[in-house]
């Protein structure tokens, strides 16, 4: 009786393990369910009100082109800690040559955005944001694409540039973070040896940003990465 017993629980541990080891969709490909938006919800497109964050075609696409709107799109479900958190990408071409580039970003570990407290709780303040721009061919820094945004610079730029898609793996375990672009390892922290990451959280919510950048995301899954 007691071996059936160990032999069951043996079955439920190994069966969560495996269930961890697996490739979840954050995104239906229909709606936004799950996911809130954080910021200002609607702009003006001429005389027309429009959201700024709109399912669609299999992808979800931040339509906003103007650099004074600032807000995310955090999936609300659950936390993560240890996860490979994966994001396919395309940003939309300056509308004109003086145009800025677009600005997004990939928000991790972080907290819910609060407009009037938002220093403090905006992702690159309160935990990450991986940078996304349209910067093909610079240098890399702390401001680029793939940057931990203004703390960690990558060690490459391989972004294509808009209207091309990238692909992107986040990969967080305990301290440690690495950054893939388009299948190039571009980035390795660990926070626990960088004096002002050292105090960042371990856990949190994963969202998506709008800086006035339109820009389409498809693919959006996670696999949570469980202690052995």
């Amino acid at each position: 009786m007691l071996k059936r017993c160990l032999l069951g629980l043996l079955s439920v541990v190994l069966l969560a393990a495996a269930r961890a080891d697996e490739d979840r969709h954050l995104f239906n490909g229909k709606d936004l369910d799950g996911w809130v938006v954080e910021g200002p919800k609607e702009f003006k497109d001429g005389d027309e009100t429009k959201p700024i964050w709109v399912a669609r075609e299999g992808k979800i696409t931040c339509q906003v082109n103007n650099r004074k709107s600032f807000g995310f799109l955090r999936y609300d479900k659950q936390q993560f800690s240890d996860f490979v958190l994966h994001v396919e990408y395309r940003m939309s071409p300056k509308p004109e040559a003086k145009a800025s580039p677009c600005n997004s970003g990939i928000g991790i570990r972080t907290v819910p955005f609060d407009p009037m407290q938002s220093r403090a709780t905006r992702p690159s303040f309160a935990a990450y944001e991986v940078q996304l721009l349209d910067d093909a061919g610079t240098e890399p820094n702390e401001h680029g694409t793939g940057s931990l945004y203004r703390y960690v610079a990558p060690k490459i730029n391989v972004v294509k540039p808009a209207p091309e898609w990238n692909a992107m793996d986040i990969e967080c375990v305990g301290p440690n973070i690495k950054i893939t672009l388009n299948g190039r390892v571009i980035l390795e922290a660990n926070q626990s040896k960088i004096d002002k990451l050292k105090d960042k959280p371990l856990k949190g919510y994963v969202c998506l940003q709008n800086h006035g950048g339109k820009i389409d995301f498809k693919n959006i899954r996670i696999r949570e990465i469980k202690a052995k």
